[in-house]
């Protein structure tokens, strides 16, 4: 399945499409370990059964048409030239909200995207660092875009695009669009 209006060089080039899965995030990592991903794969889904959270926490994705996705970037660099991505990473996210959707989210440290104090998404950084050197940076977003029904323990915490401004966001459009500019963003930190 192919991201619309994609501009990148790698970034999203090579997707991999689930209906359902238990992870993004996981399914990457399998997939490095059995070498069978190549620089920025990008896996989405519509349904998680088992979405990871910061903490070990649980990503709630159990409707269609929310955001989830994962991709990997192989690299060779020092630890620092990462240092902050994950703030970049929700800059991107809430930029493109207001670009695109005149939607004004706020960013909560050290991974969140809220509105009036209730979480819409989260990112999960991880890499994989061998003697100081990361060698690879697999992220995980989850947007709540459309999700209308919150489990008990999150109802009052947890909010979405649709719930809140009344919006359809088209998946794959955003995923592009993400990918177009993340990709510009990890380029600039490799060349300095």
């Amino acid at each position: 399945m192919q991201l619309l209006n994609l501009k990148t060089n790698f970034l999203g080039r090579n997707t991999i499409y689930y209906k359902k899965i238990d992870s993004t995030q996981n399914e990457i990592w399998r997939l490095i370990k059995d070498n069978k991903v190549s620089n920025g794969t990008l896996i989405f889904a519509d349904i998680q059964t088992m979405g990871i959270g910061t903490h070990g926490r649980t990503w709630y994705t159990d409707e269609e048409e929310n955001i989830a996705f994962s991709f990997c970037i192989f690299m060779d660099c020092e630890i620092g030239k990462i240092e902050g991505i994950t703030i970049d990473i929700a800059k991107i996210i809430v930029r493109i909200f207001k670009d695109k959707y005149k939607v004004e989210l706020q960013i909560k440290k050290p991974n969140d995207i809220v509105f009036k104090g209730k979480k819409i998404g989260g990112i999960l950084t991880q890499s994989k660092v061998i003697c100081q050197s990361v060698k690879c940076l697999v992220i995980g977003i989850g947007i709540n875009t459309k999700k209308e029904k919150f489990i008990n323990e999150i109802k009052n915490i947890a909010t979405s695009i649709k719930k809140e401004f009344g919006i359809i966001v088209d998946t794959k459009e955003f995923i592009a669009e993400f990918c177009n500019e993340f990709e510009k963003e990890i380029l600039k930190r490799m060349e300095n």
